[in-house]
């Protein structure tokens, strides 16, 4: 059964929606200026029989897209009467920040900086805080759906606390281009729902403001390999890359000089310690500051914006870099006694 008349709520009670059916709704998390319901879009798909939650979420950063249809085709391509357990997908997480095609808040601050904020705090505070509560915390495993910022781009990327054997499995399963090992020691909605004990990984998937069907397709598949390790739905984990590059490491660097920024290396590129990896000319065209790879890495993100003052970034740069294989049904044997 799909319901396509979204109804509105105020909290996520997945026991109240009926087994064997697909739900769009609107959850009511705030008030605006007008006293109006500021209302996030979810789908919920909750199968015949009982299993783990999963929470899909999108658009913490409100200019971060990709993620969406991600969700919508998960949800058109999931049978209720086959799923065990229930997918809870948040289509646009910052509402807000979404309508104003923004990447923070209306109060100009990162959703993804002050998780999990506070009951009686400002404004981006209370938000998160709610949608923390109210939704993140009925997930038993979640992926956070991002891409890179305004004036960058990625490559397809996952973060992850790979020293826990779930959440480095959940990371393999994406079979992305390179995954950073990151513990979630932050205030990032990841960080938040990991110490609570949840498995949580970050996908990245390329750039912001727009679409794009090949990043989207392949992260559909990685999520249905989720599906299939959780013992959700019958199916074959899928690996069509056979290793990934995992990065111990990683760091951002900068310029220390304003004008026109050129980045060499491309996306997924190794460097040398030593390269030439950027340089910045002055309005005139000359040359005035060259920027060097200051040791071996892997280019995971990188400016795409020409117009660079003093500070700026230049590239996203992974460290300690080794190989590891793509995740096998044979990992998926101990997930059978979990609860």
């Amino acid at each position: 059964m799909y319901n396509t008349n979204p109804k509105s709520i105020n909290k996520l009670d997945l026991e109240k929606f009926e087994k064997g059916t697909i739900n769009h709704v609107w959850l009511h998390i705030i008030n605006n200026g007008l006293g109006e319901p500021v209302r996030i879009p979810i789908c919920v798909a909750r199968g015949k029989k009982d299993g783990p939650v999963l929470g899909l979420t999108s658009s913490l950063h409100g200019n971060e897209l990709n993620g969406i249809p991600v969700i919508q085709k998960m949800m058109k391509s999931i049978d209720v009467d086959e799923l065990s357990g229930t997918v809870v997908g948040v289509l646009v997480a910052n509402v807000p920040g979404y309508l104003l095609e923004q990447r923070k808040f209306n109060d100009d601050v990162d959703l993804n900086r002050i998780a999990p904020g506070k009951p009686n705090g400002t404004q981006s505070d209370l938000y998160i805080n709610r949608f923390i509560e109210r939704i993140a915390s009925k997930f038993n495993f979640h992926i956070d759906l991002h891409t890179a910022s305004v004036g960058r781009v990625n490559s397809y990327y996952i973060r992850a606390d790979m020293s826990d054997p779930i959440t480095s499995k959940l990371a393999r399963l994406q079979n992305p281009d390179i995954i950073l090992h990151n513990p979630p020691n932050d205030k990032t909605l990841r960080g938040n729902i990991q110490g609570r004990g949840i498995p949580s990984i970050t996908l990245e998937l390329k750039d912001p403001n727009l679409f794009q069907y090949d990043v989207i397709e392949d992260s559909l598949i990685g999520i249905h390999n989720v599906l299939y390790f959780l013992k959700m739905v019958d199916g074959e984990v899928l690996c069509p890359v056979k290793n990934t590059i995992l990065c111990e490491t990683s760091s951002w660097y900068y310029t220390d000089e304003g004008g026109i920024l050129s980045v060499k290396p491309e996306l997924k590129q190794k460097v040398k310690k030593g390269e030439l990896i950027a340089e910045t000319q002055n309005i005139f065209g000359k040359v005035i500051k060259q920027y060097f790879a200051p040791e071996d890495g892997i280019i995971i993100g990188k400016s795409v914006n020409p117009v660079n003052q003093s500070g700026s970034r230049i590239v996203h740069l992974g460290q300690k870099l080794s190989e590891i294989p793509c995740i096998t049904e044979d990992d998926t044997t101990y997930i059978q006694n979990m609860k």
